[in-house]
């Protein structure tokens, strides 16, 4: 009899758009039987031997439309995983016996059993159950698909900040300003605010939705269409917030070192509250629960202690080339640092348009 457990898995896996094929020895109306009890579509169930009369060219057709197979041999189940390969799917195949293995291991991921599973099998697989649940495969591909999005998340938040670091320096030197960031400020964003926000979006958890979303192209770069728009939205929100906060101070308190300080502050801000943004790449900033990554929020804490200590400890003063800031110039440096995180909210809404 089937697990509990697993017709919940096989209907998460229809809504993640994965299907599920049945490959037994067992007899064609025990199969259609069991299939029928997990919720595996079995209008048709096909036979080893009508398998041997069929061209590869076929059997791929029939794998689109059929989903339990019955009376199989080796050779078969081989058959069925370069159909299913052909067809420009990725194949998982679980096995426990010595005839698995080659099945296995034409797989793009074999899956052997670990406490039924012989040697020969667990040789053969990529992947082995310590339990020999197939819902533990369906919470693997949740992990995976929650470490690829933190990946994306990462990628995109690091790219959105160092190109807007750039752009910060660029544009300043084609407006013929002075240059808004020294070296020790830039080495210690890329150090302290880049880096530790980035380790925490790495820890996110998996995101509602995860599991209702059809699976990815495997062609697809990481930074894909979609990304690169939503790069270049953040870049330029960043950099225009801090240049307008080194402008203000420059411009209206003739003081450079009052502007780096201002231009120090509202990146340093604005990165931080980019990386609440960066959390999800679909989910609105104002619709999450913000503080419920805890690694963030403490790798946000130390970044924010730093710069305050670069700016307001007097003896940090000269190796930050920077000045304590007073309140007015403190909540103008503040304002313009929401503009990277407004910027990061409306590539989402753009993002969802293409």
């Amino acid at each position: 009899p089937p697990r509990e457990e697993a017709k919940a898995a096989i209907d998460m896996c229809k809504a993640a758009s994965i299907q599920v094929k049945m490959i037994t020895g067992d007899h064609k109306i025990t199969a259609s039987a069991i299939g029928a009890q997990l919720g595996i579509e079995t209008d048709r169930t096909v036979e080893g031997r009508e398998i041997s009369e069929m061209s590869d060219e076929q059997l791929r057709e029939c794998v689109k439309t059929t989903s339990v197979f019955a009376r199989v041999s080796p050779e078969h189940k081989v058959r069925l995983v370069d159909a299913v390969r052909a067809n420009g799917n990725i194949a998982a195949m679980t096995g426990d016996g010595v005839n698995d293995a080659p099945s296995l291991k034409h797989a793009d991921i074999g899956v052997a059993m670990g406490i039924t599973g012989t040697d020969v099998s667990k040789e053969a697989a990529d992947m082995i159950l310590t339990d020999d649940n197939f819902a533990s495969i369906v919470s693997a591909v949740a992990e995976g698909r929650t470490i690829y999005s933190n990946i994306r998340k990462v990628v995109g938040f690091l790219l959105s900040c160092n190109i807007g670091e750039i752009l910060v320096i660029f544009i300043a030197m084609l407006a013929n300003l002075p240059v808004p960031l020294v070296a020790i400020q830039l080495l210690s964003i890329n150090l302290i605010t880049d880096a530790f926000p980035a380790f925490a979006l790495g820890m996110e958890k998996e995101e509602p939705g995860t599991m209702t979303r059809p699976p990815r192209d495997p062609q697809e770069p990481i930074v894909n269409k979609k990304m690169t728009v939503g790069v270049i939205i953040q870049s330029v929100a960043l950099a225009l917030g801090t240049l307008i906060s080194f402008m203000y101070g420059y411009f209206v308190h003739q003081d450079l070192e009052i502007a780096r300080s201002a231009c120090f502050f509202t990146l340093v801000i604005g990165e931080l509250l980019r990386a609440y943004s960066s959390r999800s790449e679909t989910t609105s900033i104002f619709r999450m629960k913000i503080l419920e990554n805890s690694y963030l929020n403490k790798c946000v804490f130390v970044s924010i202690l730093f710069m305050f200590a670069s700016i307001y400890v007097p003896f940090l003063n000269p190796v930050f080339s920077t000045q304590p800031l007073a309140w007015d110039e403190l909540l103008v440096a503040l304002l313009f640092a929401f503009l990277p995180m407004l910027g990061g909210e409306a590539a989402k809404l753009i993002q969802k348009r293409l």
